[in-house]
């Protein structure tokens, strides 16, 4: 855990570029709480802000937002996102997702972007429990281990898949919210997008860990692996400016019930 978040130290100046942030999520969450006169919500594990303006963009001046994460570099940069954009609703918290400084009952929804494998998440889901209000919401974007076995990464950049143990599949995500009886699924979203990149730019993406996942190669294993990726996409793609897969990702739409 100290090596990922002297990764993420590393690299929160140039996180927001690295990463791909998609809207469909968004606007999901956004016809969700349309009804919603004031929002007051928390985003944990927030990065370097990207989620978070987009989140501005679509709850428009109802929103306001906790943004919590354990790194400091990255809030740094977040607030001085934010500012840019004019954005004022927000304060920034440096803390562990799994004891969170707020009150109990006190968020309309907690929401948490690509950040779960990152966390204890039976902690975590405790501690979303305690903060929001009854009939709150719990909005958990990631993706599964089979969905990222299937994407670029997964299929052809040698040790992804063994390298990356963080994330879970959905049988094992129902099982952790059995523990918390006042959290029950309300529905889940799949999503799939279509992608297009250059084979400079994915290089580019891993050399400079775009996700996590590539610091937990040493620096040979990540040449190597690196060489051999080349040696994948250039068998199966010919137009290598133009290398085209699918991404896959799922949404937890979560709802805390007074059940005790």
């Amino acid at each position: 855990m100290r090596k990922i978040h002297h990764h993420f130290s590393r690299i929160a100046h140039s996180y927001r570029d690295l990463r791909t942030t998609d809207l469909e999520p968004i606007l999901f969450i956004q016809k969700k709480l349309q009804r919603k006169s004031k929002i007051i919500a928390a985003n944990v594990g927030c990065g370097a802000g990207r989620y978070d303006l987009k989140l501005f963009r679509h709850l428009g001046n109802k929103l306001f937002l906790y943004c919590i994460d354990a790194n400091e570099e990255m809030l740094k940069h977040l607030k001085d996102f934010l500012d840019k954009h004019e954005i004022r609703d927000f304060n920034t918290i440096k803390a562990n997702a799994e004891k969170i400084p707020l009150a109990d009952n006190s968020l309309d929804c907690v929401l948490t972007f690509n950040a779960l494998h990152h966390f204890k998440p039976l902690d975590f889901l405790k501690e979303s429990s305690r903060i929001l209000e009854d009939n709150g919401y719990l909005f958990i974007y990631t993706r599964l281990r089979s969905q990222n076995r299937r994407n670029i990464w997964g299929r052809y950049f040698p040790l992804f898949n063994e390298k990356e143990t963080r994330l879970y599949e959905l049988n094992e995500l129902r099982n952790l919210l059995t523990e918390i009886p006042q959290l029950e699924i309300e529905s889940i979203e799949y999503f799939k997008y279509s992608r297009l990149a250059s084979l400079h730019w994915l290089v580019n993406q891993a050399q400079y860990h775009h996700y996590s996942t590539f610091y937990l190669y040493t620096p040979k294993e990540l040449e190597q692996s690196l060489e051999k990726f080349k040696q994948n996409i250039q068998k199966d793609f010919e137009d290598l400016e133009r290398i085209t897969w699918f991404d896959e990702n799922l949404l937890l739409v979560i709802r805390k019930t007074n059940r005790c």
